[in-house]
């Protein structure tokens, strides 16, 4: 993977800006650096590079053979090789052995229809001085970040938004975004800073003039209840189809000038991943495990079980409280993005020992829960809103057994029907609630109550719900669709792209130059997912019901049988040794609180003083609570974020 800027501006761009903007994202790209401006000044493209693909010439800016069109790109594009032959058949001359130079040519030949073409993870952006415009488009699913801004006249594109500050785009929060984010509702085009918008993933997005329209390309399609209820594939036809499909994303994934790692957990999506790879090599995979020293949360155990299984090699990566508690600020940094809890900081930590062991590309198994309905919230609703005649009573017990069963995160799943008025416009627009919506709108509900007056009056009216949802195109997605996989739709253009796909992706793989793949979310696998039988995402109480049949052979028994259990860390103990649980003091206690503009310093102080007395159950929420203030806190710090 890699790091970009570009724009064109309404006067000569600054250079001294442009090395700035690209200095601030050597972490994306710490093999080679170029930039691209034009005679004017106004055009201008640069590039941080992560050579994995034709390491010795494929360096960017990248340009036609005229030196009209001007490109730059982050990510990978599957199933290159194939889409080159054809374009050397049809006369496109090569100049490099990168992958990234199929888009060059897909651009000439196609113009903005190239990405039905592309299968992958990326983002890019093209100068196309011939027609007067900015070209950028982004990957399906967001895996890869693009953001934009139009400041003084001037657009700019770059991949963080740390790279459009030292541009001279200015730091300020967005209240209504913030104020989204916090109920983890925030659209899917819209940032966390004033005037700083992503393009959605799917779309491509055309700027000329200081304007910038986007459009959609691609979005998930899943079938009509009534589609699904004539699906005649057996069970049998079905797992096969789904592993033909997932072997062909992990093969097309292990194309590499370097070595390929593996990212391994206790968890089905990983080993799963990483036993087809296995197969596949004619080498042990190294497979890299986090560790921690609470037995409730550390899964080094099942991982080094699945590792010696399939033949891959076993590395630990131990992480205690003080590890966490020293990276914390600087993953804050890196991901631009408010945390709920200390995972993100995990895979920050386990990303630099990748680093450290000279990997540059890993296995990541993300994705699968959101196309399977892998989270405990999806059980809850097929248990609940399931469109066949249910017995209570059998509900009642099998709700119960599902929060039972989820000791690491009480609270993920809710066990009561609070009523939050916010959610009632998505009763209407639905005809049900989502249950991961009810989960982060206790949080969402618990942390804006704290916003200082200002805040509460900037956003007095405020309907994240109906404001995020208003952007999807429910009627066409969601009409006569079964509510599983109307949760998983609002889920995967939501939650995914917003916060796993930054807080426990990119962000904090590239922080230190780790190209994370994500099976999962190749294009043919979410196709084959969408149109899926419920009863094979969710049989009864068993999540990715498919997975574990398709990679039976590949995993362990024990990861065949085990429940899904959400990734996360273990919370801060109450005592003045933990590490974590200082931090969080140090940050609530000082002056960084008293400065940040957006949460009430004595109720923020209150609040957690009464933090040792709560149940476990309150300790989740208030631990959740704990992070937001505490990173958005740091955010203003490191962003210098103005009033």
């Amino acid at each position: 993977m890699c790091g970009f800027v570009g724009g064109l501006l309404e006067r000569p761009v600054d250079d001294a800006r442009l090395d700035a903007s690209l200095e601030v994202i050597h972490h994306r790209g710490p093999d080679a650096r170029g930039k691209w401006v034009s005679q004017d000044g106004r055009w201008f493209l640069g590039h941080t590079r992560l050579s994995i693909i034709g390491l010795d010439n494929g360096a960017q800016p990248m340009s036609n053979a005229s030196g009209d069109v001007q490109m730059v790109v982050n990510g990978e594009f599957y199933g290159y090789r194939a889409i080159r032959e054809e374009l050397k058949a049809q006369g496109y001359v090569f100049q490099t052995d990168s992958d990234s130079e199929v888009a060059l040519h897909l651009y000439h030949r196609d113009g903005m229809d190239l990405g039905k073409h592309l299968r992958g993870e990326y983002a890019a952006v093209i100068a196309d001085r011939k027609n007067q415009l900015v070209f950028a488009i982004r990957d399906r699913f967001g895996i890869k970040p693009l953001f934009y801004a139009v400041h003084e006249g001037g657009v700019y594109f770059a991949s963080e938004i740390k790279s459009l500050l030292e541009l001279g785009v200015p730091a300020r929060w967005d209240h209504q975004a913030v104020y989204g984010e916090c109920f983890m509702m925030r659209p899917h085009s819209q940032s966390l800073f004033e005037g700083i918008y992503t393009v959605p993933p799917g779309h491509y997005a055309i700027a000329r003039k200081g304007k910038v329209e986007t459009y959609p390309y691609w979005d998930m399609n899943f079938p009509t209840a009534a589609e699904l209820a004539r699906d005649d594939r057996t069970d049998e036809e079905v797992v096969d189809g789904f592993r033909d499909a997932l072997s062909d994303a992990v093969r097309e994934r292990l194309v590499a000038d370097v070595e390929v790692a593996s990212y391994l957990s206790g968890g089905i999506d990983s080993c799963s991943v990483l036993g087809l790879a296995q197969q596949m090599m004619d080498r042990p995979i190294r497979a890299y495990t986090l560790c921690f020293d609470d037995d409730l949360f550390d899964e080094s155990a099942l991982a080094k079980e699945q590792a010696e299984f399939c033949g891959a090699t076993f590395h630990p990566v131990p992480v205690s409280s003080q590890d966490l508690a020293d990276a914390y600020s600087d993953a804050v940094w890196h991901s631009e993005t408010p945390f709920v809890n200390g995972h993100g900081v995990a895979k920050y930590l386990l990303s630099r020992e990748v680093r450290d062991s000279g990997i540059k590309v890993v296995f990541t198994g993300e994705g699968a829960d959101e196309m399977l309905g892998g989270y405990p919230p999806f059980r809850r609703d097929v248990l609940l809103y399931n469109s066949e005649t249910q017995d209570p009573e059998i509900v009642e017990k099998l709700l119960g057994e599902m929060q039972a069963s989820n000791k690491a995160v009480p609270g993920f799943v809710p066990d009561e029907q609070r009523h939050i008025p916010l959610l009632d416009p998505v009763e209407r627009m639905l005809g049900f609630v989502p249950s991961w919506m009810h989960t982060f709108s206790l949080m969402g509900q618990m942390t804006t109550e704290i916003f200082r007056k200002e805040v509460k009056d900037a956003v007095i009216g405020s309907q994240p719900y109906v404001t995020t949802l208003g952007r999807l195109p429910l009627h066409e997605r969601l009409a006569g669709r079964d509510p599983l996989n109307q949760a998983l739709y609002t889920w995967s253009r939501i939650h995914l792209p917003n916060f796993i796909l930054t807080f426990l992706s990119d962000r904090m793989e590239m922080a230190h130059s780790i190209e994370g793949r994500v099976p999962f979310l190749d294009t043919v696998v979410a196709e084959f997912c969408a149109a899926t039988p419920i009863h094979m995402k969710i049989n009864g109480m068993r999540e990715k019901h498919v997975l574990r049949e398709a990679a039976k052979d590949v995993i362990i028994e024990q990861v065949y049988n085990r429940e899904k259990h959400p990734f996360s860390t273990p919370p801060p103990k109450d005592t003045e040794s933990d590490a974590l649980n200082q931090l969080y003091e140090d940050v609530i206690g000082g002056q960084l609180l008293d400065d940040q503009g957006l949460f009430e310093p004595g109720i923020v102080r209150q609040l957690f003083s009464v933090m040792p007395s709560e149940s476990p159950q309150e300790k989740f929420e208030r631990d959740g609570f704990a992070n937001r203030v505490v990173s958005f806190t740091l955010m203003h710090e490191r962003f210098g974020v103005s009033a």
